[in-house]
């Protein structure tokens, strides 16, 4: 399910109706109106709200949410389809049933193919990035205005903004297999923080202000606790 459809709104809605929505979902789910339930009800209600919260986080930003929204366009998430008003006869649930394991067939190679040519790629390369931007920042600090370590912080820049458009092409290249939507949108999200931390880095050669030091410092930071949550999701696909 995606954000929209777990704050119970359309893709269309306000940011003052995403409030609303999100405020009424947390007052029913609230813990403190679940204490005295049942294990389980308790267990569900503590589930929802987490999915709850992590909708408002994305939807309740405007500029999160219109990278969420540019998200859903390119996997095709959230698409409703008209229900069919009739009973079908056999033959037609045996074509349906025929046609449903051919489509788990096509998934799992789809899957196997965006493993293979996005996700081992993408995560590689934004793995060098941001391992390499500690020991750059390092040897930069030494003494920033020297031109010759600038230049070589440069170099960092230059090749990890390659590896940016390499990896970006590599996953818009590739329609996300339904199955893995959390992780390739974790996925999405890493990229979209490296990209943001690159430019805010490139700022800071041009002026030496070190509020853009600090900027991109901090994308890398989460794109970096977002990498890790990414090789969670993986581990955990393995497992399945």
């Amino acid at each position: 399910m995606d954000h929209y459809q777990t704050l119970g709104i359309t893709s269309t809605a306000t940011q003052a109706e995403i409030k609303q929505a999100y405020r009424q979902l947390a007052k029913a789910f609230h813990p403190d109106r679940h204490r005295h339930s049942q294990p389980e009800v308790i267990d569900r209600a503590a589930q929802q709200i987490l999915s709850i919260n992590a909708a408002y986080e994305v939807l309740g930003d405007v500029q999160q949410r219109q990278t969420y929204d540019r998200y859903r366009l390119w996997t095709g998430e959230g698409v409703e389809r008209p229900a069919v008003d009739r009973q079908p006869d056999s033959a037609t649930v045996q074509t349906h049933q025929r046609q449903r394991r051919q489509t788990v067939q096509s998934q799992d190679q789809q899957l196997a193919v965006w493993i293979k040519q996005v996700y081992t790629p993408v995560h590689r390369l934004l793995g060098q990035t941001l391992k390499e931007f500690r020991p750059a920042l390092t040897a930069l600090s030494a003494d920033p205005f020297d031109d010759d370590l600038m230049a070589e912080f440069q170099g960092y820049l230059d090749r990890s903004g390659d590896r940016q458009t390499k990896a970006q092409a590599l996953f818009q290249a590739h329609g996300n297999p339904p199955q893995i939507a959390r992780l390739a949108m974790n996925l999405y999200y890493c990229l979209h923080q490296v990209g943001d931390g690159l430019a805010e880095l490139e700022r800071f050669t041009l002026c030496y202000d070190d509020s853009y030091l600090k900027d991109g410092k901090e994308m890398f930071r989460i794109a970096t606790r977002m990498r890790r949550e990414v090789q969670s999701d993986f581990r955990d696909l393995n497992c399945r």
